[in-house]
């Protein structure tokens, strides 16, 4: 079974994506940048989910430290927002992010089948290196 990380510091949103994203994964999540970054680093997920506006350190600080840590840096990272500016995409982008969801574009059982299709992409491109 796929391990999620899952970092959204609205507690609504965390408990009701969390719910969903059980049906079909082991799930983990965090509240905030610097426990996103600290459970990446435990869990050591199959894919992260990522708000962009948070406390502490916002998703995008978080993304580049991942990017950073020659432990976790393989992590692949999908930012989970409603921060939809084009500004916002390409820094991601740049950054080293897999993918981007709109959080307000879909339902929680949309998001299921996004992370279903991120989750096969992450898999043809190991296998492609081998």
């Amino acid at each position: 079974m796929a391990r999620i990380l899952l970092v959204e510091d609205e507690e609504l949103l965390r408990k009701m994506y969390r719910k969903k994203l059980e049906l079909a994964f082991e799930v983990e999540t965090a509240a905030d940048g610097e426990e996103g970054l600290a459970k990446a680093r435990e869990f050591k997920p199959d894919l992260i989910l990522l708000d962009i506006v948070m406390p502490k350190l916002n998703g995008i600080e978080v993304l580049k430290k991942i990017k950073a840590d020659f432990a976790i840096k393989w992590i692949p990272v999908v930012m989970l927002t409603n921060t939809a500016s084009g500004a916002a995409i390409q820094e991601c982008s740049q950054a080293g992010a897999l993918g981007y969801i709109i959080k307000s574009d879909g339902t929680p059982s949309k998001l299921l089948q996004e992370i279903k299709k991120f989750l096969v992409e992450v898999q043809d491109r190991r296998f492609a290196k081998i």
